[in-house]
């Protein structure tokens, strides 16, 4: 699969739909290559098929006709900050969010497929990094909207240490490792969870609107820790606290002296340097042409983008790939097993990494299209897949 190179003048292009070389999904299903998109990101699907596509960039395209024959990408929005990866859509309002490195973004929508108004409702990464950090290790910030309301998360500006490696990070920006929470005009700004690293992943499940979140783990633990989570945001009342850096996994202290008892244990666990980066419910009523098999309907889909760990023996720890777990409403079918974060989920697209390291691709966004075909981001090829039934 040939790589995107993000310096060319072309950013987007039309790739007709065609087989992914390499990428493996389930015996069942296909999956192609629909578009090319320099450093695609978070995904955003509109009811009229069309998608809509974040990227490392300030720009955010728009794929029309994601689930036909696709059109060749065009630009959305461009936004007057880097790092437009973060997506949502409210289809209750006829808006689209888009959530950048500084700032949160308001766009209405009405099947139009390019932004007619941009309004900067909220401000994010304000204030200083943590003391004695010696640069910003995440940049990008998340959005979903559930229930009338807007979740903006965004990662801490540490890993998790001061840079002398004695004292856990301490964040000064309330909007840092934390997720907040707002009205759609932006006002009533508050933090919704706090002490969790890095919630890339935002997903909502159609069926009860709660939020979940999908957090990557800090580095330098002991080996395979700590465990990477998905959780539900909406179970826990107030200001979630989700520990990090010195509690993690099942109120495991990682700092001596400090109490872990009213943390949040997450409900589902994947291994240590995963880094989710997208996560999708898959309706549980899907009924369009493309829909999954009964057994996929109302489970997660997540990105899994790999890490640079290795195991001592120059192997990646977390190939990147796609997996899904299997969910019975807000809860996972398969409880945590503490000893094993292998037990609650399955390989669902793999073959983006063969070997120790060598890697064609890394997934990033998820999202299921208004007629059941799931769409995967990749921002290291710079392409959009779709994956569907072999009949559909």
């Amino acid at each position: 699969m040939p790589h995107f190179n993000a310096n060319l003048p072309l950013l987007a292009a039309l790739v007709a739909a065609a087989p992914a070389p390499g990428l493996h999904a389930p015996k069942g299903f296909v999956i192609e290559t629909i578009a090319r998109i320099a450093g695609a990101r978070e995904l955003a699907p509109l009811p009229n098929g069309d998608l809509l596509v974040g990227t490392r960039g300030s720009d955010v395209y728009i794929l029309a006709d994601a689930e036909g024959t696709p059109a060749v990408p065009q630009i959305f929005a461009t936004l007057d900050d880097e790092r437009a990866s973060g997506v949502a859509y409210a289809a209750a309002l006829g808006e689209v969010y888009v959530a950048t490195t500084h700032h949160v973004w308001a766009i209405p929508y009405h099947g139009e497929r390019k932004a007619s108004r941009l309004e900067r409702i909220a401000d994010v990464r304000q204030r200083p990094l943590a003391p004695g950090t010696d640069g910003d290790v995440h940049k990008t910030t998340s959005v979903a909207y559930a229930g009338g309301l807007v979740y903006v998360a965004v990662g801490s500006s540490c890993n998790a240490t001061m840079d002398d490696g004695r004292q856990p990070c301490s964040e000064v920006d309330p909007t840092r490792a934390a997720i907040s929470v707002m009205k759609t005009d932006g006002s009533n700004f508050a933090q919704r969870a706090r002490r969790i690293r890095n919630a890339i992943a935002l997903a909502v499940n159609p069926e009860t609107e709660s939020v979940w979140v999908g957090d990557a783990g800090q580095d330098r633990l002991p080996f395979g820790h700590p465990y990477e989570f998905l959780d539900d945001l909406s179970a826990h009342p107030g200001d979630a606290d989700y520990g990090w850096p010195v509690c993690e996994e099942n109120h495991r202290v990682y700092w001596p002296g400090n109490s872990c008892t009213q943390t949040v244990e997450p409900l589902v666990e994947l291994p240590a340097y995963s880094t989710i980066i997208g996560a999708t419910f898959y309706p549980a009523h899907e009924s369009g042409p493309y829909a999954f098999p009964p057994p996929y309907r109302g489970g997660i889909f997540a990105a899994v983008h790999g890490s640079w760990h290795t195991n001592g023996q120059s192997c990646s720890a977390a190939p990147s790939r796609v997996v899904f777990v299997a969910m019975n409403g807000d809860r996972p079918v398969k409880r945590v097993d503490w000893s094993d974060p292998t037990t609650q989920w399955t390989d669902f697209v793999t073959g983006f990494q063969s070997g120790c390291t060598a890697r064609i691709g890394r997934p990033t966004g998820v999202a299921v299209g208004p007629k059941g075909s799931l769409f995967i981001g990749d921002d290291d090829a710079g392409l959009i897949y779709r994956v569907r039934p072999a009949h559909g």
